[in-house]
C-alpha cells in the first residue's frame, strides 16, 4: 500500500480502521456505528506479465488483486478493472486476458462493475471492494506471544517464472506453478474465518520474510520462522542454486537483512528463497496455540496445506529469526 502521500495516514473522522500505518494489506473504512453494519475492505494491484499466457495471465493477476481481501479475513464484492496496452498489441491476447480476470472475479463471487485501460507497457489488475465483518479484521498488529503461523501455499514463485522469462524451463514446467498462482485464497480464508486468528498477510511481492516481517513490526514481536517447515513449490529450490531468483530476493535481503538473524548453518539459497518475491502466493494466518489444532483441520478439510512454519515470542533484536 502507497503510504508516502503527504497526509495519508490521517484519519479526520474516524472512519479508518485499518490504514497504511501497520502496512496492512488492504484498507477497511467503517460505514458507520450501526449494529451489523460492514466495513469496506479496499485495495488495488496490478503487474506486468509473469507467464506467457494471455489466459494465465489474467487469472493470476486477477487472483493476486482478490487475494488482499481474504488476508483481512473479508469477502471479494465488487472489481474495477486496470489495464495498460500497447497500441498494436494483440486483440486476441487482449481478450483472452480480460475475459480470464473477469472469470476469475465472478468466481469469487464478485462483479466487475467497471475499469480503465490506458496505452503503454502491459500491465494488468483490478481494485477490489470487500465487506467484512469490523470485529473480524485479521490485521498485521494482532499477533500475541505464543501465537503459531501456518502458510496455504508452496514459496518459489519468483524462481520458476524467473527461469522462463530466461529460458532454463519450458513453459509446462512452469504450468504447474502458473496454476497455483491463479488459485484463489477463498478456502484459505474460509479455514481463518472458522477459528480465532489474530492476524493474517498474504505472501506477495515483498516475499515469505517481507510479508512476515509486517506482522511481527506492526505486533512489537519477533517471528522464529522454522526453514524446514516452510513448503517450497517442486523444483524451486534446484533453481536457487543455480542463481534463478527474481529481483525480488536481492533487494528483499538488502532491505530487511539487518532486522533478520540467520541461525548457523542453513543453506544460502534455501533462505534466499525466504527473500525472494512471490506472486499471488498463500496466507500466512496467525492463530493461539489452542486453535492451531481446529485451523489444521479447517485446512486439511478443504484440500489444503497443512504446513506450521514459526512461532511469535517476545520482541528481540530482530524481528524475524531464521531457524531450522
Amino acid at each position: 500500500m502507497l503510504r508516502e502521500a503527504t497526509g495519508l495516514d490521517g484519519d479526520p473522522d474516524g472512519r479508518l480502521l485499518v490504514g497504511p500505518s501497520t502496512l496492512d494489506d488492504a484498507g477497511v473504512v467503517k460505514l458507520g456505528d450501526a449494529p451489523g453494519l460492514p466495513a469496506l475492505v479496499q485495495t488495488v494491484d496490478f503487474f506486468p506479465p509473469v507467464v506467457d499466457d494471455p489466459e494465465l495471465y489474467g487469472a493470476i493477476a486477477a487472483a493476486n488483486s482478490l487475494s488482499d481481501v481474504y488476508a483481512m479475513g473479508g469477502r471479494p464484492w465488487s472489481a474495477l478493472a486496470l489495464a495498460s496496452f500497447p497500441k498494436d498489441f494483440d486483440p486476441a491476447w487482449r481478450a483472452a486476458i480480460l475475459k480470464a480476470g473477469y472469470a476469475k472475479i465472478r468466481e469469487a463471487g464478485a462483479v466487475v462493475a467497471g475499469g480503465h485501460t490506458v496505452e503503454g507497457e502491459v500491465q494488468f489488475g483490478f481494485a477490489i471492494t470487500g465487506l467484512i465483518d469490523p470485529a473480524r479484521v485479521a490485521s498485521n498488529a494482532g499477533a500475541k506471544v505464543g501465537d503459531v503461523c501456518y502458510l496455504t501455499k508452496s514459496i518459489g514463485m519468483g524462481c520458476m517464472t524467473t527461469a522462463a522469462k530466461l529460458g532454463k524451463i519450458e513453459f509446462e514446467q512452469l504450468r504447474p506453478a502458473a496454476v497455483q498462482m491463479a488459485t484463489l485464497n477463498d478456502k484459505a480464508a474460509a479455514a481463518m474465518d472458522a477459528v480465532d486468528a489474530h492476524a493474517c498477510t498474504d505472501i506477495t511481492g515483498f516475499g515469505l520474510l517481507g510479508h512476515a516481517m509486517n506482522v511481527a513490526r506492526a505486533s512489537d514481536l519477533t517471528l522464529v520462522l522454522e526453514l524446514g517447515n516452510v513448503p517450497v513449490f517442486d523444483g524451486a529450490l534446484e533453481l536457487a542454486r543455480k542463481g534463478l531468483f527474481s529481483g525480488g530476493a536481492k533487494r528483499g535481503r538488502k532491505a530487511l537483512g539487518d532486522d533478520v538473524a540467520i541461525a548457523d548453518g542453513l543453506e544460502e539459497a534455501h533462505v534466499s528463497l525466504l527473500f525472494d518475491a512471490e506472486t499471488s502466493g498463500g496466507l500466512m494466518i496467525v492463530v493461539p496455540p489452542d486453535q492451531a489444532e481446529k485451523l489444521e483441520r479447517e485446512l486439511e478439510g478443504r484440500g489444503l496445506p497443512v504446513a506450521r512454519i514459526g512461532a511469535f515470542v517476545k520482541k528481540g533484536p530482530r524481528s524475524i529469526r531464521v531457524a531450522t
